[in-house]
């Protein structure tokens, strides 16, 4: 097992706790790189909606598992960043300007959404960030004369300063480098003073405001800037899916986004990114499993649902810290043996985890 002695404060400030946790991120940036290159088609587009579900992920880690706000709504968030995208996009704005305006416009939005839930919390909250899901979802459908309705709306390829970005390889880049800043800003954030203060919210309120922390101001920064984050996820999501209409942001994919910080794991970015990786490669999985399946079960309809449903149950009962805190406990058995303890992460059943920020 590696221990790490800490002799200066800039050791805290570091990106990396030691040379080898740098290497294997390095390793994995440049297996992502070359992937365009080697992977087929298909796998490239898979890599391209994890990275742009890992882009909500973070935002929705941030509100949720690191400040304790449950949202139910988060699809909207998305919705308001495509759609800003892609009528930008049709009046001749480069992807450097609309992107921006797209990530302010959700931040409103999440500001809107933010002050009325100041009072509200557990149920509630999920109640209220479910209504504003439902209002953006009819605006989006009413609103003809701008979005078109129920008609659809083209997104056109993206545009940058220097000119259209008109391969898939160009686009995936583009995926990537975004979501690395997204999640390195949040990374940096939560090791901020806004972030401790976002993390003393979730665990305590009380205890939070007792030590001086403004709960309104930091809850609804938190909601702005998680809605921010979604926004930039929903003006890449509009590229990779070329046509947007009302019906693909429902509650389904709201729901979908909290199954999958949850499953991978409340309280990590890492959480966020392994969601991800699980939502994208669910239906692969249904694909390889219906051959083995009974023609009875393979042909149901809701066997995605259901699966769904059966892994956040086990997930819950067995594993409440997800896939990620499922890895650390076999990263920790590995580096321990023969003296690994069964016990060792019985204490994290009862207080929160305020120390795992990453």
């Amino acid at each position: 097992m590696r221990f790490i002695f800490k002799t200066h404060y800039e050791q805290d400030l570091r990106l990396f706790k030691h040379g080898l946790s740098a290497a294997w991120y390095m390793a994995l940036l440049a297996f992502l790189l070359i992937a365009p290159w080697v992977l087929p088609d298909y796998y490239r587009t898979q890599l391209v909606f994890i990275y742009i579900y890992s882009i909500v992920g973070f935002g929705l880690m941030l509100l949720s598992g690191f400040t304790g706000q449950i949202s139910m709504g988060h699809a909207a968030f998305l919705a308001i960043g495509a759609y800003t995208e892609a009528i930008l996009q049709a009046k001749g704005f480069p992807f450097v300007v609309s992107a921006p305006i797209a990530v302010l416009l959700a931040a409103a939005a999440g500001v809107i959404i933010g002050l009325p839930a100041l009072r509200l919390s557990g149920i509630y909250l999920a109640i209220a960030t479910l209504a504003f899901g439902f209002i953006v979802e009819e605006i989006l459908a009413r609103w003809e004369s701008v979005t078109h309705g129920n008609s659809g709306l083209l997104v056109s390829q993206p545009k940058l300063l220097f000119g259209k970005i008109e391969t898939d390889w160009g686009f995936y880049y583009l995926c990537m480098v975004c979501a690395v800043i997204a999640g390195f800003a949040v990374f940096n954030l939560l090791r901020s003073h806004t972030g401790r203060a976002f993390i003393a919210i979730r665990d305590s309120e009380v205890s939070a405001q007792s030590m001086g922390v403004n709960l309104s101001r930091y809850k609804t920064l938190s909601f702005a800037l998680s809605a921010a984050i979604t926004g930039l996820a929903g003006a890449l999501y509009a590229h990779q899916i070329r046509f947007l209409s009302p019906e693909q942001f429902t509650i389904a994919m709201s729901i979908e986004f909290l199954m999958m910080i949850v499953i991978g794991g409340m309280g990590s970015l890492h959480g966020a990114v392994f969601g991800a990786i699980f939502v994208i490669g669910l239906p692969e999985l249904i694909s390889v499993l219906k051959d083995y399946l009974p023609q009875a079960v393979s042909e149901q309809t809701g066997l995605k649902g259901t699966l769904f449903g059966v892994i956040m149950i086990v997930i819950v009962l067995f594993e409440p810290q997800g896939i990620y805190g499922r890895w650390i406990k076999i990263r920790t058995y590995f580096s321990l043996f023969p003296l690994y303890k069964r016990g060792m992460f019985m204490r994290q059943k009862s207080y929160q985890k305020s120390e795992r920020v990453h």
